[in-house]
């Protein structure tokens, strides 16, 4: 891992190929505030200009016919200049390599679009009851990210395929695309939607390797188109559920409460003998020194 320190966006990107490179800075860290101006100038002039942040390849061409080649070259550039010929864009890439910011940073990151959940087993799943255990996990795992960022759900896809690194084993990969009748972030329907999809393409005699889901069409909770069918009452009993649910599992650790669909384990979890540690996350992993 590296780090790139910089006052602005574009020129933090570049501290960081530079650390990664080993052009500047020390044991991966860059910060171009501790360097003087010569010495961004000589480091800038060893910067193909192909290496800043939203220079292509179709730039860096029509940027050579300019004779600009370099970060230096193009931080030196006329902003006008490069606004008439280019765009926009170009011009604040061109004022933040000056130490101008341009860019703003994203306090919130914006909610996304698409959610997915998958894993890779670890050991081989041929019945349906385990692939149903890992779809339903997965199906629970994506329920609470979609909840975080108060969104629900207008379908559900979920997935299965065979280990496609051997070969000269029976190949299989398919998937199925549920829509649901009312966007929905509960986990217990999504659920109820990924295994229905999951019976229509399991197909037994394969050895699965990997299953997943993902929720696609996301809206916000509070904007959700309703239906004349729905049960008011009912809905927010399932929302006062699915927040106990979250707020349990944020106290006292993720799977603490969890549908009886996921199973009490199973052959099918990923293999984590070799996990990093999580020094920077768990009190009990952070490491201990003793004095002899």
């Amino acid at each position: 891992m590296c780090v790139g320190i910089a006052s602005t966006k574009t020129l933090a990107k570049l501290a960081n190929h530079a650390a990664k490179k080993g052009l500047a800075g020390k044991d991966g860290v860059c910060d171009f505030g501790s360097l003087s101006p010569r010495a961004l100038d000589d480091l800038f002039e060893q910067i193909p200009v192909s290496e800043v942040w939203g220079v292509g390849r179709r730039l860096d061409v029509r940027l050579a016919e300019l004779s600009i080649g370099t970060v230096r070259q193009l931080r030196d550039a006329s902003p006008t200049l490069i606004r008439e010929r280019f765009s926009v864009v170009l011009e604040r890439t061109v004022r933040e390599l000056r130490g101008v910011s341009c860019l703003d940073l994203e306090d919130i990151a914006p909610p996304k679009q698409q959610i997915m959940a998958s894993r890779s087993f670890g050991t081989p799943v041929f019945d349906l009851e385990q692939l149903s255990q890992a779809v339903a996990s997965h199906t629970t795992r994506a329920a609470e990210k979609l909840r975080a960022q108060q969104c629900v759900a207008g379908a559900i896809t979920v997935s299965i395929r065979s280990n496609p690194f051997k070969p000269w084993e029976p190949q299989y990969n398919q998937g199925a695309v549920v829509p649901l009748l009312e966007p929905t972030a509960d986990t217990r329907a999504l659920i109820n939607a990924a295994l229905w999809g999951l019976g229509k393409i399991y197909r037994p005699g394969y050895a699965y390797k990997k299953a997943g889901v993902l929720l696609s069409g996301l809206e916000s909770a509070g904007r959700r188109q309703g239906s004349l069918l729905a049960d008011p009452k009912r809905e927010a009993r399932a929302a006062a559920l699915m927040a106990a649910m979250d707020q349990i599992n944020d106290r006292w650790g993720r799977g603490s409460v969890r549908p009886l669909a996921t199973g009490f384990g199973g052959d099918w979890r990923m293999r984590r003998e070799k996990l990093s540690p999580a020094w920077t996350t768990r009190w009990d992993e952070v490491p201990a020194v003793r004095a002899s």
